[in-house]
């Protein structure tokens, strides 16, 4: 099925400049959308209506959008995340003004986060009586997904569905203006290697069975009234899907955080002391692995003490080479919690490569958003550290882009 849709020249990329092309250059290619406009010639020999075609073309250059990518199950804390990396930008990240209020989509000052919900190609009736779940490729419209988030790549507003997870419907369209930084998260950032070919940078939230299921306990019987039965049983019925579609994703991540049991507290099922893993890739342009005290050593520390209270069961950290999937990366790991988040300058100042700005930025914002779940562990820690790598990413490839002028091009 075609997809079409109408720009307005108020709605494009300042950098978007019009042309009428010539017959053989009508349609779509890599840096053009061809539209048409209804109007009337103003020749003596007609007066009649007729379609004109014209062609947006977008400079890349230094206004080209950069792309991330943030791929996890449903409950494993990709608003958490979301809300700290739009925070290391600045500005708070809110739904668009005057739009749908159930709109998934949340706009900042520098980011604009799309939810790949939204290009669900089956409502919740129509994946019920197929009898597939919104983790199954088939609920999905990755044909769609891979044209739009291109578009925007390359300056160009798009028309995005909208998935209502109020009503189980799907809305009309909004709106989608290029912004510095796209962020796509959901289920699927990485399934469609067209779509992943476009990201800049990718991240994979790795929660455990063991910690999800005692997660989905403490939310599902504490806050919704749900049984211990049901809760298994909804866990089980995503399982197949999620093994089969979700979880592979994480091998195409450039950073991995992954939530397991503690090792501190032996047999610990309550989920409540995580020990968190972040696993990153080596080799990746303008990222460099985060390091603690050598890089490329293995370390294991035990930072409680003096400068730092721990109460039961502590404090210990990692880090080390490793393989993952065959890549090379890097592993950074933390067992344990925090009593006091502002003594995390003792252990920030041991870690490099951290592409903070001033001294103890990562202990300020995780201060300044004490109250996010995790902020007292490595998912709020790792989490926040990613978030000022993908900054330093962006200002890198920013100043890139800036000193290779882009050639101009005959039609």
């Amino acid at each position: 099925m075609a997809v079409s849709t109408v720009y307005t020249t108020q709605s494009l990329n300042p950098n978007c400049s019009f042309s009428t092309p010539s017959k053989t250059h009508l349609g779509f290619h890599q840096k053009q959308v061809v539209f048409y406009t209804t109007g009337k010639k103003t020749n003596k020999r007609s007066s009649s209506n007729f379609s004109s075609p014209y062609v947006i073309k977008c400079a890349a250059g230094d206004s080209q959008t950069i792309v991330i990518g943030l791929a996890a199950d449903s409950g494993c804390g990709k608003s958490t995340f979301m809300r700290r990396l739009t925070s290391v930008f600045g500005g708070a990240a809110e739904p668009p003004k005057g739009g749908n209020p159930d709109s998934n989509t949340l706009i900042s000052d520098t980011t604009t986060v799309i939810c790949l919900d939204d290009y669900h190609s089956l409502d919740r009736t129509g994946r019920k009586e197929k009898g597939v779940t919104a983790l199954d490729p088939r609920a999905n419209n990755f044909d769609l997904m891979y044209e739009q988030v291109k578009a925007i790549k390359n300056g160009v507003p798009v028309q995005k569905p909208i998935y209502n997870h109020v009503t189980g419907l799907l809305d009309p369209p909004e709106l989608i203006k290029p912004p510095k930084i796209l962020v796509i998260e959901g289920l699927h950032p990485m399934y469609d290697s067209r779509v992943r070919d476009l990201l800049d940078f990718s991240i994979y939230l790795d929660i455990s069975n063991e910690v999800k299921f005692a997660w989905k306990i403490q939310r599902d019987m504490a806050e919704r009234g749900h049984s211990l039965e049901s809760i298994k049983a909804s866990i089980e019925a995503r399982k197949p899907d999620f093994d089969a579609y979700i979880d592979p994703q994480k091998q195409y991540a450039d950073a991995v955080i992954e939530v397991l049991p503690t090792q501190l507290i032996p047999d610990d099922n309550e989920g409540k002391v995580l020990r968190v893993k972040l696993i990153m890739k080596e080799g990746v342009q303008y990222f460099s692995p985060v390091y603690l005290f050598d890089e490329g050593s293995t370390i294991s520390w035990i930072p409680c003490g003096r400068k730092l209270t721990c109460s039961y069961p502590g404090i210990k950290f990692f880090y080390g080479p490793d393989t993952y999937f065959r890549n090379e990366v890097s592993v950074l790991e933390m067992d344990g919690q925090f009593d006091r988040l502002d003594e995390l300058i003792y252990v920030e100042s041991h870690l490099s490569n951290i592409s903070t700005k001033f001294y103890g930025e990562i202990t300020q914002q995780m201060l300044k958003h004490s109250d996010f779940p995790g902020s007292n562990n490595g998912t709020g820690l790792f989490q926040t550290i990613v978030g000022l790598k993908i900054r330093d990413l962006f200002e890198q490839l920013t100043a890139s882009k800036a000193k290779t002028p882009v050639a101009a091009t005959k039609s």
